[in-house]
């Protein structure tokens, strides 16, 4: 394992633009920018999480210092007993008060670790929830970039373990450090008080936690950070695997599967056992060396003692005060390993947090009147990395109630095209313009509540179908959300299940009244409990419900076979008028919706017309969308091979496959699956394929493999 490791950092080092090397260096970035930040700086960022709770936590602290005192009180009170048995030599009364007194100060003490707790946790829960919240929220506004540059297994190690981490910190660690320190701190004082010899001896203890301190906080931070790291990627094998658990078992690579999970289960154990060991030795040190000192300071006790230098009550007080400061003593080792714990969470909850959306709403936004114009001018678009641009200066013009389909050799962009107008990306020349207006100078909610989108990979939520396919709609929305401003063309609540029952049908997706809890029926996580063709017509069902002035269609009807797509098309005709639509299409039967088509070659608009003016002039528009003759090898030539295939798929060559599949029960899932062979990615195919095309390599410290 070790040498496989070494073997991949040799090659991202030979390699500086391969994408492993791209991540090593965003990782290493993280990481160093955190060990730069201090601990005060990084305690300090979580003040803004504690507003309305400093209170509460403050009463905790002094809840938990009156505990302390009250176990240091304790030692007091038996060093002036045991002087007034030999003043007054009144044994019987002597330890009947001791034995009240103690009695008393142990209740007061239960008391105190009960409103300790009474106060603290709440607060601390309540932090942690706060935490979770504005991790999530930042999560949502950033744009497709930063999620597939993140792992989605790093970001829920950060949201669930870092912040249970933080969360112990605020109840526990944070209070019992502030108490340790004061109790630790007043103990020695009033050791002092007795005998500055013995508590002198006994302060010695702290010279070499002093020296070697440094040394642990180096080793244990980075021994933690890494761990915390690896535990987001053991989370993201496990997501990839429950993700392609059919390809998995389709390919019969289970093993392999669990040969690279067992590889990084054993990476984080290694790290989190190098962790524990780093913090063992020093709580090794923190109990040996207060043990030592105690066995010295009993020796020159006694000395002292039989010199008349020290009252027996005051040795007895004494060795009682250092048995009560044992457990906190102890204790710091402990309480400083969780310190650094939790920097290591705060560092990485940062990581997140400090990276600010590309894609926001200006600052004062414009509006108009919908009308579903779409303009593209001069649009020119980058992935992050990549070496060319993918759009290099596509210009287009759709009227209102357009139908315009777009056509490229796979690849070519024309998924991306479709991304920018929703400004999943934003435009990195040009503009891209609705009813006139930059898309940049709109307010997202206003620009996205104009559009709807249907995507090539459909993606379904763990909720109802109904809640589903009305989620572009005031469905489940307060009458106030400003995510969602009203729109005189958007569907009212009345309306809700005329629309409902429309969008269904013409997705042909009325298969979902015969679930077993019709519309109200649960379709699982991302909708696998349904066949590929069937979360793809409820994904156009949610696009079409949602009333849009502009309909964005990415290549809709791929996993339909032929029947179920000519009811679709023909349905979607009459569905369309009025509503202005951008379709990416592949074979001719998509391109059919479409009163123009256009081709999109090289990064550019390149023509325009309908698709019997382009297969007459465009010799790369026939060569996209008819099927070679046979034996017509000397066409395909002039074609990549991804395109070949691309171009007998899309032409009906495979059609039995996607009708075999959607024939096939949903409740028959092993079998659906085997016909089906695919797995959901963080994004489309088609937009994997295009990232790919124009040279571009995964960003920001993490990689997410799209399978096809």
């Amino acid at each position: 394992m070790q040498q496989s490791e070494q073997k991949r950092s040799q090659e991202s080092q030979e390699n500086p633009e391969s994408p492993l090397g791209a991540q090593q260096r965003a990782a290493r970035q993280r990481v160093e920018s955190g060990e730069r930040r201090s601990l005060a700086q990084a305690l300090g960022r979580l003040v803004p999480y504690l507003e309305g709770l400093k209170l509460r936590w403050f009463f905790g602290v002094l809840a938990a210092i009156g505990a302390g005192v009250i176990a240091l009180s304790i030692p007091v009170v038996l060093g002036g007993l045991v002087d007034d048995i030999e003043a007054v030599n009144a044994v019987g009364a002597v330890v009947w008060t001791a034995f009240a007194i103690v009695l008393g100060l142990g209740v007061l003490e239960a008391i105190f670790v009960f409103l300790r707790r009474f106060f603290v946790i709440p607060p601390a829960s309540d932090a942690e929830m706060n935490m979770r919240i504005s991790l999530f929220d930042r999560l949502v506004h950033q744009n497709a970039t930063f999620h597939g540059a993140w792992e989605a297994g790093q970001l829920q190690s950060r949201a669930i373990a870092d912040l249970n981490m933080l969360r112990r910190f605020f109840a526990f660690g944070s209070l019992m450090l502030v108490t340790a320190t004061i109790t630790v701190s007043v103990g020695i004082g009033v050791m002092f008080t007795w005998s500055p010899i013995l508590a002198g001896l006994f302060l010695c203890a702290a010279v070499p936690v002093i020296v070697l301190g440094p040394t642990f906080r180096r080793k244990f931070i980075h021994y933690s950070r890494s761990a915390q790291d690896q535990a987001g990627e053991v989370a993201t094998k496990v997501e990839e695997s429950v993700h392609g658990i059919r390809v998995l078992k389709a390919f019969g690579r289970g093993d392999w599967a669990r040969s690279s999970f067992k590889e990084e289960a054993a990476t984080l154990r290694d790290l989190e056992v190098s962790k524990m060991r780093t913090l063992a030795k020093f709580q090794m040190l923190m109990v040996l060396l207060p043990e030592s000192v105690l066995a010295l300071c009993i020796f020159t006790g006694l000395y002292l003692a039989a010199q008349g230098d020290l009252t027996p009550g005051a040795l007895a007080g004494f060795f009682a005060m250092a048995v009560v400061l044992k457990q906190p003593i102890e204790g710091i080792g402990m309480l400083i390993g969780m310190v650094f714990m939790a920097k290591t969470s705060i560092d990485r909850h940062i990581d997140v947090m400090d990276i600010e959306p590309e894609v926001t709403s200006p600052a004062e936004p414009t509006t108009s009147e919908e009308r579903g114009l779409v303009e593209l001018d001069q649009v020119h678009f980058r992935y992050p990395d990549a070496k060319e641009d993918l759009i290099r200066g596509a210009t287009l013009r759709v009227e209102p109630g357009e139908t315009m389909a777009l056509v490229s050799a796979t690849g070519g962009g024309t998924s991306t095209l479709l991304n920018l107008v929703p400004r999943l990306y934003d435009v990195t020349g040009g503009s891209v313009r609705i009813d006139g207006i930059d898309v940049r100078e709109y307010s997202l909610p206003d620009l996205r509540s104009r559009i709807a989108v249907a995507f090539e990979d459909p993606t379904l939520f763990s909720t109802t179908v109904k809640s589903n396919v009305l989620l572009g709609t005031g469905h489940q929305r307060d009458e106030d959300d400003p995510a969602h401003p009203h729109r005189d063309q958007a569907p009212t609540a009345g309306q809700l299940e005329e629309v409902l029952t429309e969008a269904l049908h013409t997705a042909d997706a009325e298969f979902a009244a015969n679930l077993p809890g019709g519309l109200d029926t649960r379709i699982g996580e991302e909708g696998l409990s349904l066949s590929g063709g069937q979360r793809q017509r409820l994904a156009l069902a949610r696009a079409i419900a949602a009333k849009p002035s502009v309909l964005l269609l990415d290549d809709p009807l791929s996993a339909l076979d032929v029947r179920t797509e000519e009811r679709v098309t023909a349905r979607l005709r009459s569905v369309l008028e009025g509503t202005t639509t951008l379709i990416v299409a592949h074979r001719p039967s998509t391109v059919a919706l479409a009163d123009r088509v256009a081709l999109l070659h090289q990064g550019r608009i390149t023509d325009v017309g309908t698709h019997t003016e382009l297969l007459a002039r465009s010799e790369t528009y026939a060569k996209i969308m008819k099927p070679p003759p046979p034996g017509g090898q000397e066409l395909m030539d002039t074609i990549s091979a991804d395109e070949s295939e691309q171009g007998f798929r899309e032409n009906g060559m495979f059609s039995g496959e996607a009708n075999e599949r959607d024939a096939i029960p949903a409740e028959h899932d092993e079998a659906r699956d085997q016909a089906d062979g695919s797995t959901l990615g963080a994004e489309s195919g088609a937009v994997a394929a295009e990232r790919e095309a124009a040279g571009h390599v995964p960003a920001a410290g993490t990689s997410r493999e799209v399978t096809k």
